[in-house]
């Protein structure tokens, strides 16, 4: 089956509510431990591979059919246990991107986030332009998220970072790099952040993850809206539709813990 026509099928089957399970990927599972490495950006901790550093990354160096689910977490957390239900019903495996100023607000969702198995990245502590920052300032957003997300997860975060509005430079992505973190930004954003109000419909957030997919792909998805997006958490609505569209396209979802590898003198 095509995209367009899985596409197609799983709307009229999500617009009726029929929208069936897809079962469980044990390749995939949310409590999946990556063999030989640990977690976050400490000493002995897994590190970014060459191929990750340098430059943002929007798809994964991989020529395999599998794609990354990402979700930024900055704003309220309204969608967090649907996502994270839906997630686990599928035994499908995240990364979550929260901001410092997210963990210290809504420290039962971070830590929600990390008991269920997924990845925590980091996504600034406050949300600001990194391209109006300097290196000491940007330095200071990235530990003091570091500090606010290993605080309310009880984990140690992964060296994953995502810039605020996607806003990436040269300069930024190099002193993102120095301090350990490959720039992890996405194929596609689905914009369900917007709410109805900015235009969006669950229907159009899941053609703008499927209309992205390729080997590699990472998607990107909010746990929560934009003010004044109503309330109304789209991503939270679209998700099983995205995974039921991957499926049918012959996708695998992955974790993007399996790009990372050990530290030196690690195991």
């Amino acid at each position: 089956m095509g995209r367009r026509a899985a596409l197609a099928a799983l709307a009229c089957a999500g617009a009726a509510g029929l929208v069936p399970g897809t079962g469980a990927s044990a390749s995939a599972s949310a409590s999946m431990v990556v063999p030989g490495i640990g977690t976050g950006t400490g000493t002995g901790g897994p590190r970014p591979p060459a191929s990750l550093l340098g430059e943002e990354i929007r798809r994964l160096p991989t020529s395999r059919k599998v794609l990354a689910l990402t979700f930024n977490a900055a704003w309220d957390d309204s969608g967090i246990t649907t996502v994270l239900g839906e997630l686990r019903r599928r035994k499908l495996p995240a990364t979550f991107f929260p901001t410092g100023e997210f963990a210290e607000a809504e420290p039962a969702a971070v830590r929600a986030m990390a008991d269920a198995g997924h990845g925590l990245g980091n996504h600034s502590y406050s949300h600001p332009y990194f391209r109006d920052l300097t290196t000491a300032e940007r330095t200071d957003e990235v530990r003091a998220a570091d500090a606010a997300i290993r605080t309310a997860s009880g984990t140690e975060p992964l060296p994953f970072f995502r810039f605020p509005y996607s806003s990436t430079t040269p300069a930024s992505i190099a002193d993102v790099n120095a301090l350990g973190y490959a720039a992890i930004e996405f194929s596609a954003d689905t914009n369900g952040y917007l709410g109805p109000e900015g235009g969006m419909s669950v229907e159009r957030a899941v053609r703008r993850a499927v209309d992205a997919f390729a080997p590699g792909a990472i998607i990107q998805m909010h746990v929560g809206s934009h003010e004044g997006g109503g309330g109304v958490v789209l991503d939270a609505e679209a998700l099983p539709l995205i995974i039921d569209a991957a499926r049918a396209d012959g996708y695998e979802v992955i974790d993007l813990r399996a790009f990372l590898e050990a530290a030196a003198g690690g195991r």
